[in-house]
């Protein structure tokens, strides 16, 4: 229970408030103890160094960490002590961010079966040419990849659901599916909505 809860997200703020990253509680802990970081009250906006955010007690539902003593809150935003550089503006093309933008979904057949059982494909197969890019590449089940072995979607009456294109940068786009509705308040509609959609 707690190795869950010190994995839960935290949006990280820069200095100036921006969003900048996606931390787990435990990481998110740290940089508030060793003061590199405050914790953020989304409802009022107070910041919280460490000794007065350790003496708050838990209310209603709210997760808590057990610690020997003390009910320690899980913070949901932190707000950077010192600027950090932004984010690049663009997502690195990986395997990992190619599932997210795929959704974990055959781009042919629109099935989401098991992790292991998709493959990448090349939408103009290397063969011919094809290059690993996000304009080029889309998520596959086995049974599709076979089917459009090597050739394109039109040689293969197959029709591709979702144009691959370059997924936007998002403050939130990490690896924790998981987000707070309180972050609304700090990330702009237009990725916040993106995000939703999704």
């Amino acid at each position: 229970m707690v190795a869950q809860v010190l994995q839960r997200p935290t949006l990280v703020l820069n200095r100036n408030w921006q969003p900048v990253n996606v931390a787990s509680v435990a990481r998110a802990l740290v940089l508030v103890w060793n003061e590199s970081a405050k914790v953020v009250d989304p409802l009022n906006y107070q910041l919280y160094e460490w000794d007065d955010w350790s003496q708050l007690n838990p209310v209603n539902d709210e997760p808590f960490i057990q610690a020997v003593s003390q009910r320690i809150c899980v913070p949901e935003v932190i707000t950077l002590t010192r600027f950090s550089k932004l984010p690049s503006a663009t997502v690195p093309f990986s395997r990992r961010n190619l599932f997210k933008r795929d959704r974990y979904t055959c781009q042919y057949c629109n099935k989401r079966p098991r992790q292991d059982e998709l493959t990448i494909d090349h939408v103009v197969p290397r063969s011919h040419g094809g290059q690993s890019t996000w304009e080029n590449c889309v998520l596959a089940c086995i049974e599709c990849n076979h089917r459009k072995a090597d050739r394109t979607p039109k040689q293969a009456n197959l029709k591709i659901k979702h144009e691959p294109v370059r997924p936007k940068w998002n403050p939130v786009y990490s690896r924790y599916e998981t987000r707070h509705e309180s972050w609304a308040k700090f990330i702009s509609d237009a990725y916040w909505n993106a995000e939703l959609e999704e």
